[in-house]
């Protein structure tokens, strides 16, 4: 595991940015897997950015999402669907066929999660993989005790995962209680992984990271044992 510590939020998705076109200029059918929330926003812009500047083309890219909630539509605002067709997929280049997310709406969830997890192997696996951390450790949507040899999969989410998200929904008790995510073996077969750490929140989980006490009560633990995970932390609110 390498840590590349940034001098703010701004750095880190500058570095993180030039990791994911680098990658894209060197392969252009690259896949790969990306994530939600606030940490990976900025990425996500500075991408457009460099589209809009004919530096990068996504013409040719597979992108797989770690996760989506159970029981929210594609046009829910609180959806990873839309989440990422604001944030990134509408100001790109990217085709729709090559744009892949979980179902959560699929009328058989263990259907689909066995769906998705054939569709990343069909495509050769995933080349890079954009996480992010949850304050307890989570990674996708994996919370604590889960497996680390799960691949895609349906997760009751965690109460304090569910009041980390409340401030996206108008009540907590919209805040769904499942979701399918790709599983820690799925996300571990990627070829790359690139870790974005921001947020005081985010501090004890980067420190308990640091630690290295490999365990599935803390399942972001398991990126020590990939061989290319790059760790981007942002000095500015993590660290200070």
């Amino acid at each position: 595991m390498k840590i590349m510590k940034a001098k703010n939020y701004s750095n880190m998705s500058k570095i993180a940015k030039e990791i994911i076109a680098d990658t894209i200029n060197g392969k252009s059918d690259a896949t790969l897997g990306l994530a939600t929330g606030s940490t990976p926003i900025g990425l996500y812009k500075g991408l457009i950015n460099l589209y809009n500047e004919k530096q990068l083309s996504f013409q040719n890219v597979t992108t797989f999402n770690l996760d989506e909630y159970v029981g929210l539509t594609p046009s829910n605002p609180n959806s990873y669907h839309y989440f990422m067709n604001e944030q990134l997929f509408q100001h790109i280049d990217i085709k729709e066929a090559n744009i892949h997310i979980p179902n959560g709406m699929a009328p058989d969830l263990q259907e689909e999660c066995d769906h998705y997890e054939q569709s990343i192997k069909n495509a050769g696996g995933i080349d890079l993989q954009i996480l992010g951390i949850g304050e307890n450790g989570h990674i996708g949507f994996n919370e604590p005790g889960t497996s680390f040899a799960e691949r895609t999969h349906i997760i009751t989410l965690d109460q304090s995962t569910r009041e980390a998200n409340a401030r996206f929904f108008e009540t907590i008790d919209q805040v769904p209680t499942k979701a399918i995510t790709a599983g820690i073996e799925t996300i571990m077969q990627s070829k790359q992984i690139l870790l974005l750490v921001s947020g005081e929140a985010k501090k004890e989980a980067y420190n308990q990271l640091l630690e290295g006490e490999i365990t599935e009560e803390f399942p972001a633990s398991v990126l020590h044992q990939h061989e290319n995970c790059v760790v981007i932390v942002d000095k500015g609110t993590v660290l200070k």
